[in-house]
């Protein structure tokens, strides 16, 4: 799974001893070269699914990590792009990175659940960050992207379908879990990361009740499984301002 450039078996051990914002810290050098960084085909994915809303003027990657979702976002945007991550060793990473003089870039270090921005995007978008929330912290991490965004903005990410209970990878997560739970329970700091946390459906719901008007698209880059159903889909949600329940299109949901 790793590269001979990635980190040992006892630097990953004593990442996920530290805190979430300390183990990214150790792990920063050598994140690139591990399968936690999001692969290329799914930023393209999501980028190609992007363009038809686009160009957008002023983009954020929420959790942007190392910055490769930052780049991915240099395509869609036409003024400026904003990585927002609370690991300072992850952003030092990013801001050595070479990249075209335009659109601006920059890098605040913040935690997404208290985001220093206010209507100041068009685009929102994350890839592979939502795992080191818990459930009940989505409400308010989506009423802050919400806040971040300007009337009609976007906020979008990838979501791949979980694993079916007969298969090896839905055994494997499950573990995962029950680890992580237990380490949290002796431990301390905690770190939270929790593969089979992010439901789709519950997800949806918290994103119209913090006022967006949630579509779901295919990838088609990436198939389907064996009932049809695509095995990678991109949320899109658009920021409404009206009270209450956002409206859901389900004419547009392409499942």
């Amino acid at each position: 799974m790793f590269s001979p450039e990635g980190p040992t078996l006892r630097e990953l051990a004593v990442q996920a001893l530290s805190s979430v914002e300390h183990g990214y810290d150790l792990l920063a050098p050598k994140f690139d070269h591990t399968p936690f960084r999001t692969p290329a085909p799914v930023l393209d994915a999501v980028v190609s699914a992007l363009r038809r809303t686009g160009p957008y003027g002023d983009g954020l990657d929420l959790c942007c990590g190392t910055g490769a979702g930052v780049d991915a976002l240099a395509t869609l945007c036409e003024s400026s792009v904003t990585g927002v991550d609370f690991s300072a060793g992850m952003l030092d990473i990013a801001r050595g990175r070479a990249r075209p003089p335009q659109p601006r870039v920059s890098w605040v270090r913040a935690d997404a659940r208290a985001l220093p921005f206010t209507d100041a995007f068009d685009l929102v978008v994350s890839f592979g960050a939502f795992g080191h929330f818990l459930p009940e912290e989505l409400p308010g991490l989506f009423a802050q992207v919400h806040g971040a965004l300007r009337p009609g903005g976007r906020f979008a990410f990838p979501v791949l379908a979980p694993p079916r209970p007969s298969s090896p990878a839905f055994w494997m997560l499950l573990g995962f879990d029950a680890v992580m739970r237990v380490r949290n329970a002796v431990w301390r700091p905690p770190f939270v990361m929790y593969y089979r946390a992010f439901r789709l459906g519950e997800v949806r719901r918290e994103l119209e009740r913090a006022g967006f008007r949630v579509d779901l698209y295919a990838l088609p880059e990436f198939g389907t499984r064996g009932d049809g159903s695509p095995r990678v889909r991109m949320v899109e949600a658009r920021r409404t301002d009206r009270g209450g329940l956002g409206q859901s299109t389900a004419g547009r949901v392409n499942v």
